[in-house]
């Protein structure tokens, strides 16, 4: 044949029509290739062509083009990771008050422990004192400051074990991870629910108490007007309490720890400041009191083991605190965790000892049993300016409401928690601020009718010590799983059984105290309590 005829057989075949084939399934572009550029020739290869839908529908991100799963773009779209995506989490999370905002930092880290760590508990320190004396009291204090401190860094490195895995958001999380379901009910449920509502309960109670002092300081000995009661003082707190908690999420609430942590800084501050620059009272003795017998002196020393324990607080909402942070391979959120931590707790120390300190020393053993508050009003309220009194007063309620923000917020996530599970959907608004008002509710009822739970704080204390001493010590071994024998075992081994110890002589001896001084049982009469 020809090199004609060849080319003329060639060029029919190349210009034959090809076998029709049925189209294929449509398949929906990417976003990402809605802009790719296209071959110089102004079309695609076969094998692209082909290659195309194969990974569009192998990519594993393609079911969140689907609405049934808005939650999980959302979830992902909230994890700014550099490099790659380190987790996928229960996209619920995404509606829920705790980790709705994943964009927190190291500034808010600090305002949040600062505002959860420091309170009116640290008001009761010196009748510590007054019980262990001077040096006991001192080294008491500082073990007990080192100990929570070591207890919250392994809650910080808890929340997420291994970079890119199962992040601890909240507390009850880790200890049905550690201990199972039904121990974690057993053992850590009862003392997360007093360190959440029990607190709430009891800042609504110095809270209120304080807005009626407030009054009476303002308003002056020759007012006529009438003070309202204590239990419509409480009100007026919860409405407050209530209206504040109508932000969001823990988050969006970084403003409000800010401003309670300010205030108990300054009155705190204010405090052992004026009472020291008033001089020791007059009889003023250092010595520990003494008891009439020795079960009287082991209840003394127990109380003033039992007000330094529960000096230091916020561990039971230091998981959530990080929760509200992003994190990924090349930046774990326990890195600005821990810088807030430093600061907040060298600011928490730079309160706590001062007054301490300073309260003994100006009152010794005349301190009141309600603390150096109550012993500024009582040894100082004629030669104390008003303004200085009703500002201090004025910083206590506000403190008291802010840290009421941060103490509400996980229970806040267990009621909207049970909605969003039942039925796989966000809290609608009206909802989520009925819950709060419920919850605000419910406090102010047991405020009212149970105004003597004050007298079992050292019973219920007693009963969530492990919380803050133990527990994280266990959960440590149990998780990270250090070698037997190692350094690390052991001190955590010893810390926790310790702290479980402590715990335990701890509630033995409030009940003791309970069965040899009685209760005060005055069912829905705060004012025969205060």
């Amino acid at each position: 044949m020809s090199s004609s005829s060849r080319q003329d057989a060639i060029s029919e075949v190349q210009s034959a029509p090809p076998t029709p084939r049925p189209p294929p399934p449509p398949v929906s572009t990417p976003p990402s290739q809605i802009q790719s550029p296209r071959a110089p020739s102004g079309g695609r290869s076969p094998l692209h062509a082909m290659a195309s839908p194969l990974r569009a529908m192998a990519s594993p991100l393609r079911a969140m083009a689907t609405p049934l799963a808005s939650p999980v773009r959302k979830a992902v779209a909230g994890v700014k990771a550099v490099g790659n995506i380190t987790r996928l989490a229960d996209p619920r999370d995404a509606w829920l008050p705790i980790t709705e905002s994943r964009s927190g930092n190291a500034y808010y880290a600090a305002f949040h422990n600062l505002s959860s760590g420091i309170g009116f508990q640290a008001l009761v320190l010196p009748t510590a004192f007054a019980s262990l004396g001077w040096t006991w009291a001192i080294i008491c204090l500082t073990l007990a400051f080192g100990w929570q401190l070591y207890t919250l860094w392994l809650l910080v490195r808890l929340h997420e074990p291994v970079a890119g895995a199962t992040r601890y958001s909240r507390y009850m999380h880790l200890a049905n991870t550690v201990f199972g379901d039904k121990w974690a009910k057993i053992l850590a449920l009862l003392p997360l629910l007093y360190l959440s509502a029990g607190i709430c309960t009891a800042l609504i109670i110095v809270g209120g108490g304080s807005m009626k002092s407030l009054f009476s300081i303002a308003c002056g000995e020759s007012c006529q007007t009438r003070n309202l009661t204590t239990v419509e003082w409480y009100l007026v707190f919860v409405c407050a309490a209530a209206l504040l908690s109508q932000l969001p999420n823990l988050n969006s609430i970084a403003g409000v720890s800010l401003v309670g942590a300010t205030a108990a800084v300054a009155y705190c501050t204010m405090i052992w400041v004026v009472s020291v620059a008033k001089g020791r009272v007059a009889g003023v003795s250092y010595d520990p009191v003494k008891a009439t017998n020795d079960v009287d002196a082991a209840l003394g020393i127990l109380n003033g083991l039992g007000i330094i324990a529960f000096a230091f607080r916020g561990h039971n909402v230091v998981l959530e605190i990080q929760g509200t942070m992003p994190s990924n391979l090349k930046h774990p959120s326990h890195v600005p965790m821990w810088k807030g931590v430093k600061v907040a707790y060298a600011i928490i120390a730079l309160c706590l000892y001062p007054i301490a300190i300073g309260g003994f020393w100006a009152y010794g053993n005349q301190i009141p049993s309600n603390g150096i508050l109550s012993a500024l009003y009582k040894f100082h309220s004629r030669d104390v300016s008003r303004l200085v009194l009703g500002t201090t007063t004025l910083l206590v309620i506000i403190n008291c409401l802010t840290t009421y923000q941060i103490y509400a917020m996980p229970m806040y996530d267990n009621m909207e928690a049970g909605y969003v599970h039942k039925k796989n959907r966000p809290c609608p608004w009206w909802l989520r601020s009925g819950f709060r008002a419920f919850f605000g509710a419910t406090n102010f009822l047991i405020a009212v009718a149970l105004p003597f739970l004050s007298q079992l704080a050292g019973l219920l204390g007693g009963i969530s010590l492990p919380v803050t001493l133990a527990y994280p010590c266990f959960m440590w071994v149990a998780i990270k799983k250090p070698r037997k024998g190692t350094a690390t075992w052991n001190v955590n081994w010893a810390l926790g059984i310790l702290g479980m110890g402590i715990s335990v002589v701890l509630i033995v001896g409030n009940l003791w105290g309970l069965v040899e001084t009685g209760l005060r049982l005055n069912f829905f009469k705060p004012d025969n309590m205060q």
